[in-house]
């Protein structure tokens, strides 16, 4: 028996710029329809709920072979697969390797890679490089959380840490925070605070004042946006008395708050709850620790009783328009968001979409009229 020949597309780097993987803006929009299909319920993922974060390998602190990798620190491979609705359509998933020794190599933590196929058939689209893509749709979360729940009127925004995320996710609320007139970065590293300085200041001209800060609280009192993207074992800590009354923060990372305000008088949202209850069927407890998140706080509290799952938001509700975004000028909003593998796969399809449109990209072969049995 004979088969149809099947093509599939390769994009390097080089075509994926050029393709737009760094247009923040329609990052921003696709990430948009993104959050509205999570609302809807028009996509699955994996694991026994259908919200796993992905498939993970680490290896141990003692191989018994001689080939075997030994465990270090973020030395892990990992598989994030989904199926996303809508005009997108497609099942996808990010695959990746990370390893902290890489720096040392002169390579990211992290290589990845996206791969797309057609939903009914299984048949490959396009293999994509996604170091670039899976960046920016990172600093695009925050951005459409600024969208739904930032004040209109918000001037100040507080950058806590200064590595790449951090220059992402201030591009992804600058997209859709248009008075922003003040910015304040804070990092344990000085220089790191003044490369991101630099980097506003030249590409945001119309903001007039780029302050480098010298504490977490001198950058977060009086910011009406606070986006935190610590990495490593320093996770930073919130008191409640230097949040503003309005303020809107962006947690793509760790962060640490008193849980009597967290439970009490924050306003909780999540980018997909369902996906931190199966964080719950996968990991052990204590959750904060092994999950590194707030959202493994809000899982040891709910589980201790002390937290009601009902006070926990979906910004995929919000943007769907089952629930309010913003209730109150005053209202303190804390965005917890987590890598999920809808967000890969759905911007990566946008920039497929675009690449064939433009011709980029070398066609691979998978097979012409095979005969396998």
């Amino acid at each position: 028996m004979s088969y149809p020949r099947i093509d599939f597309l390769y994009l390097d780097e080089k075509d994926m710029i050029e393709a737009g993987v760094m247009d923040m803006r329609y990052c921003v929009e696709v990430m948009t329809e993104v959050y509205d299909l999570l609302g809807k319920g028009d996509y699955v993922m994996g694991g026994k709920n259908h919200n796993s974060h992905g498939q993970k390998i680490t290896f141990p602190k003692e191989p018994k072979f001689p080939n075997m990798p030994k465990d270090g620190p973020d030395r892990r491979f990992m598989s994030m697969i989904t199926y996303i609705g809508g005009r997108f359509n497609v099942c996808g998933m990010k695959w990746y390797g990370s390893n902290r020794e890489n720096l040392k190599k002169g390579l990211p933590r992290s290589i990845l890679m996206v791969m797309l196929n057609d939903p009914d058939t299984g048949a490959p689209l396009a293999l994509q490089s996604a170091n670039l893509l899976s960046a920016v749709r990172t600093g695009a979360m925050p951005g459409v959380g600024a969208k739904y729940l930032a004040r209109p009127d918000s001037k100040v925004v507080g950058l806590v840490a200064a590595g790449p995320i951090s220059r992402t996710c201030f591009m992804g609320i600058a997209e859709v925070c248009k008075n922003i007139e003040k910015v304040k970065i804070y990092d344990i590293v000085p220089e790191a605070s003044k490369k991101l300085a630099s980097f506003i200041k030249e590409r945001y001209p119309n903001i007039k004042e780029v302050e480098v800060t010298n504490s977490i609280e001198e950058t977060v009192r009086d910011s009406d946006i606070v986006n935190a993207a610590t990495s490593g074992k320093d996770i930073p800590y919130f008191k409640e008395e230097w949040l503003k009354p309005g303020v809107y923060m962006s947690l793509p990372a760790s962060a640490i708050f008193d849980e009597d305000f967290i439970i009490n008088r924050a306003r909780n949202i999540v980018d997909n709850w369902k996906m931190y209850e199966s964080y719950s069927q996968e990991l052990k407890r204590p959750y904060a620790e092994s999950l590194g998140q707030l959202t493994g706080y809000y899982l040891d509290w709910i589980h201790e009783g002390k937290m009601d799952v009902g006070i926990i938001d979906n910004l995929g509700d919000i943007v769907a328009g089952k629930i309010p975004g913003r209730k109150s000028e005053e209202e303190i909003i804390l965005f917890c968001m987590g890598g999920q593998p809808v967000y890969d796969v759905a911007w990566g399809y946008a920039v497929y979409e675009k690449a064939k449109k433009m011709g980029l990209g070398k066609t691979l072969n998978l097979w012409e009229n095979p005969h396998l049995y």
